[in-house]
């Protein structure tokens, strides 16, 4: 018997039994196929020749089923109950497949809804759970027209977007000085016990308390500092936050730390969680606790986490899972053809803490990263390895934007990042020399494009230092001249909370050296919750930065906590990120932006003000594939016993990708939760259920298109289309 067999005989629960009841009370005429029916292929044809009869005149459903690749344009003429029909005839297309399921360490997954049904109503086994009826009750709502989408105002987004403060807020501001001075004078104590003990921090002699205070204030100005008394263990992150986290929470920290997940979260940012929670900002804190807090899923899995995304995975002299041949070592990662992310061998490796999504906690678990600063300093053979690495840009036909990360690209000490532009810089004058013996239709893509991947200005933004930002605004004064035109650093504020007087200033500095700052969302739980994304990219465009990504979060059971269905991502796109959508018309405006850098503040602001808009919807929301490149194209055409839904996902068909994906066909991802689990989630954060109502009917994505701001500039010559670097 497979084990397939055996979990059909599991009985089902007394509450799916019920939902069942409601499910067939509803659906009369499903009853009667599902009563009538010998096995389930004959529901199977009964349910197919239902949806074919009553339903044949829905001709966009239709097209959309059976197209191959589908287009945004069709994807936007689609209605309520399309999205209902498409996923049904999926289901019975994909019944019986079986999947492996990395949320279950590979266990075997198969989807066959219909069967499990029929399994339920006619031998009450199945081993359905009760999300599941959940689950296929909405969808069978749908199918009949009852169930209706959701149709929200400017009036109600804005409503809800009000519920979350920012960092800004004068009461806000009051209660972090508070924190502030806490964490402060347990520093002090610490010092003074000897417990601590730093040649660069330390009290002269006969100190008063008032005195030592002052000079703390001092270092706390320095972004060294915060690195150097960053908390390491759940006891001192305890005594950090007043002794405030509960029993169950310090276990769980506690477990983690056995577990050998490293800790890492400097004063800064600890000072802007609460501890006095406010009257008038409950749970606004939230989604950066979050990012502190690890969760009881991350460590039960810590040691069996299988790595999300396999171009990252390098052996010498072959290609990576999307075509690309490296140079050896692990500094250069590449998805597409014009864009490769440059890690140094510096300081860059590291980050100014440690989010507990981490999309690298792959590579913390084989101890690749970690956070021993002091081993990161940049050996002597950095600077002749980075020349290497450099003539791979050079050298290649389609690069034309680096992407300098980590880690976190302004961990790198100024000295190490100017060395870096500079070779950058060098590199590019090469490649356009080269390009001047060669014919129009041969020439090589250059470098137009230079953006800087970092948390910095976030969890750390005492980094943006004056110095910091004389380096980049002299690397872009000279690399202007030489043809380089886009200079973005990619930042990502997590809530509006982290916007705060001190990160405000770190991007005033940012945007006055010439650069534009944009920002990527990952969409957790917390985050995911009415009006909470719609309210950051509003308090992220008064301070000047663009929304670039909204990401779904990646990986498996690891990050089950904070993983927000993808149903919900389509969702806040189409509910609420609608309200800042940009007409076409407005297109060449924002074209230009990153032209005009510096006046990035005054041209949001004026644009906003033009289109009557409450905030700049110039993100896209994606899903970084387990295969290659990003997308928000998907079909539900699966569901597991546990509710679990199972996608198929498409490459995103407005962008370049190498062409190994059209051997790499679409690409199947089981969620982590169910829909009812999420919704349950939200309920115990204090949402309300029914402000996502028709949830469970958002089956469908589509990518969106790009905003033109972050188009390449054009070439004045015709660039040559063969690919190098590459071996399909």
């Amino acid at each position: 018997m497979t084990e397939i067999e055996k979990l059909d005989r599991i009985a089902i629960s007394v509450k799916s039994h019920k939902l069942l009841k409601q499910l067939l009370g509803e659906n009369p005429g499903f009853e009667e196929i599902l009563r009538s029916s010998k096995n389930e292929t004959e529901v199977v044809v009964g349910v197919r020749e239902w949806i074919e009869k009553n339903l044949k005149d829905r001709e966009n459903a239709f097209k959309f089923y059976h197209a191959r690749h589908s287009t945004r344009e069709l994807f936007e003429k689609l209605e309520w109950r399309d999205y209902a029909i498409i996923r049904m005839l999926d289901y019975i297309d994909h019944a019986g497949i079986e999947y492996p399921d990395l949320n279950l360490r590979g266990e075997i997954a198969v989807s066959n809804p219909l069967r499990l049904i029929w399994l339920a109503v006619n031998k009450g086994t199945g081993g359905a759970k009760p999300d599941f009826f959940v689950d296929m009750i909405m969808l069978f709502r749908q199918l009949r027209g009852e169930s209706k989408q959701q149709a929200t105002s400017v009036e109600q987004v804005t409503g809800w977007m009000d519920r979350y403060p920012s960092g800004l807020d004068p009461r806000i501001i009051q209660l972090r000085e508070e924190n502030k001075l806490r964490i402060i004078r347990i520093i002090i104590d610490r010092i003074d016990r000897g417990e601590i003990k730093s040649t660069r921090y330390q009290f002269e002699p006969h100190l008063s308390d008032g005195e030592k205070t002052e000079k703390v204030q001092r270092w706390w100005e320095d972004h060294q500092f915060h690195l150097r008394f960053a908390v390491r263990s759940p006891e001192l992150l305890n005594e950090m936050l007043d002794f405030s986290l509960d029993p169950d929470t310090m276990k769980i920290l506690e477990d983690a730390k056995n577990a050998g997940i490293p800790f890492f979260v400097n004063p800064y940012y600890l000072s802007l969680l609460h501890v006095r929670v406010p009257y008038f900002a409950i749970g606004a804190d939230l989604a950066i606790r979050h990012y502190v807090l690890y969760s009881k899923q991350l460590v039960e899995e810590f040691g069996n986490i299988v790595a999300w995304e396999k171009e990252d995975r390098v052996e010498a002299g072959k290609p990576n899972a999307a075509g690309w041949l490296l140079p050896d070592g692990h500094n250069i990662h590449r998805r597409y053809p014009e864009v490769a992310i440059l890690i140094p061998d510096t300081m860059g490796r590291a980050c100014g803490g440690l989010c507990s999504s981490c999309q690298r906690m792959y590579d913390f678990q084989g101890g690749r990263l970690n956070f021993n600063l002091e081993k990161l300093a940049p050996s002597e053979k950095w600077p002749e390895k980075l020349k290497r690495l450099m003539q791979y840009f050079e050298e290649d036909s389609q690069l034309r934007d680096i992407l300098i990360t980590g880690g976190d690209g302004l961990m790198s000490s100024d000295r190490t990042l100017r060395k870096l532009l500079e070779e950058i810089c060098e590199m590019t004058r090469r490649k356009i020399k080269r390009n001047e013996s060669l014919p129009d239709g041969e020439k090589l893509a250059e470098i137009v494009r230079i953006r800087i991947g970092t948390r910095l200005p976030v969890y750390l933004p005492q980094r943006i230092t004056l110095n910091l930002i004389k380096v980049l605004k002299e690397f872009k004064e000279k690399a202007s001249k030489i043809g380089i035109r886009q200079f973005l650093i990619q930042t990502h504020f997590e809530s509006p909370m982290e916007v705060t007087p001190d990160s405000t200033t770190a991007i005033q500095r940012l945007i006055a050296a010439g650069w534009t700052v944009t920002n990527q969302l990952v969409f957790t739980t917390t985050a995911s919750r009415r009006g909470h994304s719609a309210k950051l990219r509003k308090v992220l465009n008064d301070i000047g930065v663009l929304p670039y990504y909204t990401f779904t979060v990646k990986g498996y059971m690891e990050n089950n906590s904070s993983f927000a269905p993808n149903a919900r991502v389509v969702q806040e796109q189409l509910e609420e990120k609608v309200i800042g959508q940009i007409d076409e018309k407005y297109y060449d405006t924002i074209r230009n932006f990153p032209e005009e850098a510096n006046l990035m503040v005054e041209n949001i602001e004026a644009l906003r003000r033009y289109a009557n808009l409450p905030f700049l919807a110039t993100d896209r929301n994606v899903l970084n594939l387990p295969g290659v490149g990003k997308s928000m194209t998907f079909r539900v055409i699966g569901i597991t016993r546990y509710g679990r839904r199972i996608l198929e996902f498409d490459h995103d068909e407005t962008r370049n990708h190498s062409p190994i994906i059209h051997q790499m066909g679409k690409m199947i991802i089981i969620e982590s939760k169910s829909i009812h689990e999420y919704l349950k989630q939200l309920e115990e954060l204090g949402e309300r259920k029914e402000d996502y109502e028709g949830l469970y009917g958002y089956s469908l994505g589509q990518t969106e298109h790009r905003i033109p701001v972050y188009d390449y500039p054009e070439y004045a010559y015709q660039p040559t289309s063969k690919m190098t670097n590459l071996e399909v």
